[in-house]
């Protein structure tokens, strides 16, 4: 897991060096067929890649979006009708057969179907119309991450499109370095110390740092077999809030931008309850190199130090994060 966490960087200038002609072609497709609605289908860490992508499809696509529920399809039969759907399916292995199945189906009732995959011979990238592949390279740890952003750069490249004149790849270009940068400093893994005894940890996030809150959560949950809960900042203060004391420490995510200039009453909420809060994208907390990254692509840095938290403070508590119980690279659903 260490291994592929440090990979990152080299990984998005790859993806931006071999893959962009293939992402702009495609990208080039969807703005062509100009979807009505946008469906993305995922499950696990792939399911965070694309509730970002809803994010992106709603505020930069402009197209309303929402997450599919796959058993809709394969479990109740469900034959939706899609035409003018754009139907996106995400997946590292692409081998999981709800995917493949809901996918098939959504493209007999007239959804054009793309598949995001770290697999471009697998049975969804086969069911798909168009296929993106991340180009991560095999992927050994259990615990997803530099697959998953892969995922997050290829979906922004594939439906950011342009703004003020720049291109998807060219605000993308100094991504690497600053995930490198990001990386160097180790903030995560010297953050670990202060959860060694904890067993609750919430996780909280607005906008496009959402999706990184709920990926956070479930690498803690995966490597360290602690009960991590994500929360949108929103509906954090609409029940949650209640359960957060000083003996529930918050990790929350506040980067540059509207999502994070967002959370400050949350933030005040928080303080008030006399919360032990990590903001991450601060001096104070975990920083980022984000001088002259888009919003939009914050979240490929705010992962980095999250990942690097997971990783330590499974070691410090003697689980191992690359085999962690009871869990297999690729899980088949239905």
């Amino acid at each position: 897991m260490a291994a592929e966490i440090a990979e990152q960087p080299a990984v998005l200038e790859q993806l931006l060096a071999d893959g962009l002609a293939e992402i702009t072609e495609v990208a080039a497709r969807i703005r062509r067929y100009a979807p009505r609605f946008v469906v993305l289908a995922a499950r696990g860490t792939s399911d965070h890649a694309a509730l970002y992508a809803k994010y992106l499809a709603e505020i930069r696509m402009a197209v309303p979006a929402g997450l599919a529920s796959p058993s809709s399809m394969t479990v109740y039969g469900a034959r939706p009708a899609l035409d003018g759907v754009l139907f996106l399916a995400v997946s590292q292995s692409g081998g999981s057969p709800d995917l493949v199945d809901s996918l098939s189906v959504a493209r007999a009732c007239g959804a054009l179907t793309v598949a995001v995959t770290n697999n471009p011979g697998s049975d969804l990238a086969a069911a798909a119309e168009v296929h993106v592949d991340v180009r991560a390279g095999v992927e050994r740890a259990v615990a997803a991450t530099k697959t998953y952003t892969a995922e997050l750069l290829a979906l922004y490249l594939l439906l950011a499109g342009d703004r003020n004149g720049t291109t998807p790849a060219e605000a993308a270009a100094p991504l690497a370095a600053a995930a490198e940068r990001t990386l160097a400093t180790g903030a995560g893994s010297t953050a670990a110390r202060r959860y060694r005894r904890v067993d609750r940890l919430v996780l909280t996030g607005r906008g496009y740092s959402y999706p990184t809150a709920r990926e956070a959560a479930l690498k803690l949950m995966e490597t360290s077999y602690l009960s991590a809960q994500a929360f949108s900042g929103a509906d954090l203060l609409h029940g949650p809030l209640a359960m957060i004391d000083a003996a529930v420490p918050v990790i929350a995510l506040v980067p540059p931008g509207r999502g994070g200039a967002a959370m400050a009453p949350v933030l005040e909420r928080l303080a008030a309850r006399g919360a032990d809060v990590l903001p991450v994208g601060r001096p104070d907390g975990l920083a980022l190199a984000s001088t002259g990254i888009a919003e939009e692509l914050l979240p490929i840095l705010e992962i980095l130090p999250l990942q690097q938290l997971a990783w330590r403070l499974a070691l410090d508590r003697g689980t191992d994060p690359d085999r962690p119980r009871g869990l297999a690279k690729v899980t088949s659903t239905w």
